[in-house]
């Protein structure tokens, strides 16, 4: 039998193969990152212009309690607007998941998360102040009447309490006492909250209902919303599962505690999905089957096979090991950006730790490059515990990767990201070390939170360009 292997620097899917050149697919990336960032700064613009047009700025120098209206407005405007952007970035909306990226999306639901929620309760204490300044009552009354008198106010408190919930739950310490699926079923309540707490504004708010330019503006923002949970959470995953009929084709064990799991279906290449890109994925396995799980390719798309690996940690990742071959599967996505679009370098740099090691694999079994211009560094607590073991082999021997395990339990001082066996090194020297022409890698890291934060520190110090430092982080 004769074998025959894709010559030395060629990626391994032929889909990949035909993809544009590298100068088109990072101007794609940047128009895409350029038209997310537009769309949310105008939004934002929009509706403090909204507010400045109906007279804000002039109420804040009229009377204490206009002051205390007027800045509840402009607060319940921004927390309006930035709660409808943070459902959509919950709705796996294209424009957003290709313009920021994974990680640029953890870190932007995070932070208009955080800022939604502390101008909401603000907006809440300020009206309240505001009117009961004017009617001259008790603040805790006029709360009571809002929430009794004012229509929609019932409903928007019940949208507060759920949007309350989720902000609570996403806590770093409150995450980490909850399961992913309690979690995840929690987060949901999210949308619930959101359609709840917008409605009053929608009927009674006068910068909602001021100006036709204002409630066309705040409706349509509302219908795209949800129209775009309803297309891009529901209709379009159904449909592609529906098209693209994903089996279950095996399942092996990957080192001690991981599972590697490869699908079959028929025209997978129409789902344009990239090395690195992860999908949330459900088995139709039994009861609990609806709970969708994030997990990143873990080798390079072929004509009809998408494979994944993950570490055995928790009720979703363990059933992973008791799939059967056959199982239906549905599929959302691909999502992210951590892909070579977005790629300068000629050389490529990789850093991972645990499971995030799978997209790595799968971006160097994607990319083109030559024997010798691309380095990867493993990282696990043990050797036996490491995941495509035989794939890096495979990529060291055909495409001359050069692969560098470093097993063993974190360093606790120093480069925290390297084990306790290096711990006197210095972290920067050592990324210059693995790749001394620094101006001339592209870096991708992936790993825990903490971890790949270490890490990133010491690039920047090694001198890696930040536009060339690419992460992923894996955390709920």
């Amino acid at each position: 039998m004769v074998t025959i292997t894709a010559p030395a620097g060629a990626p391994t899917s032929r889909a990949r193969a035909r993809r544009p050149s590298a100068g088109v697919r990072r101007r794609r990336a940047e128009l895409w990152s350029l038209g997310a960032t537009v769309v949310v700064w105008t939004t934002c613009l929009y509706v403090v212009a909204l507010w400045v047009a109906g007279g804000g700025v002039q109420a804040l120098f009229t009377s204490r309690a206009d002051l205390l209206n007027s800045a509840g407005r402009l607060t319940g405007l921004v927390a309006s607007n930035l709660l409808l952007l943070q459902v959509l970035l919950m709705a796996r909306v294209p424009l957003f998941e290709r313009g920021f990226g994974r990680d640029g999306m953890t870190r932007m639901h995070r932070l208009v998360g955080f800022w939604s929620f502390a101008l909401l309760l603000t907006h809440i204490v300020l009206q309240t102040l505001g009117y009961a300044a004017s009617a001259g009552l008790n603040p805790l009354v006029q709360l009571w009447q809002f929430v009794v008198d004012y229509p929609g106010m019932l409903l928007a408190a019940a949208g507060t309490a759920l949007v309350t919930l989720v902000a609570l739950t996403s806590m770093k310490r409150a995450r980490r006492r909850l399961r992913y699926e309690s979690w995840h079923l929690l987060h949901l309540y999210g949308y619930l909250g959101a359609g709840l707490a917008l409605p009053h504004q929608l009927w009674t708010g006068s910068d909602f209902t001021a100006s036709a330019a204002a409630t066309w503006y705040w409706w349509g923002l509302w219908i795209l919303t949800a129209v775009a949970v309803i297309a891009y959470r529901v209709i379009v995953p159904l449909v592609r599962s529906r098209r693209h009929l994903l089996r279950v084709a095996s399942v092996t064990r990957d080192g001690a505690d991981g599972v590697t799991v490869r699908m079959r279906g028929e025209g997978i290449t129409r789902l344009g999905a990239q090395p690195g890109q992860f999908f949330v994925w459900r088995f139709m396995d039994g009861p609990g089957w609806t709970r969708g799980h994030p997990f990143s390719l873990s080798a390079a798309p072929t004509g009809d096979e998408l494979t994944i690996s993950a570490r055995l940690v928790g009720d979703g990742t363990s059933r992973l090991a008791a799939l059967r071959p056959g199982t239906r599967v549905h599929v959302e996505g691909p999502y992210g950006g951590f892909t070579g679009e977005r790629r300068r370098g000629r050389r490529m740099l990789m850093i991972g730790a645990g499971a995030g090691v799978a997209p790595l694999v799968s971006l160097l079994e994607g990319e083109s490059y030559a024997p010798g211009e691309a380095v990867i560094l493993t990282r696990d607590t043990t050797a036996e515990v490491a995941l495509r073991t035989d794939a890096l082999a495979g990529l060291v021997r055909d495409r001359g990767v050069r692969h560098i395990a470093l097993p063993g339990r974190r360093a606790r001082s120093g480069a925290v990201w390297l084990p306790e066996s290096h711990s006197r090194w210095n972290g920067a020297d050592a990324l210059r070390h693995l790749a001394p022409d620094v101006l001339e890698h592209e870096v991708y890291v992936c790993g825990p939170p903490d971890w790949a934060d270490a890490v990133l520190r010491d690039l920047r110090a090694a001198g890696f360009p930040p536009e060339r430092i690419h992460r992923e982080a894996f955390a709920i």
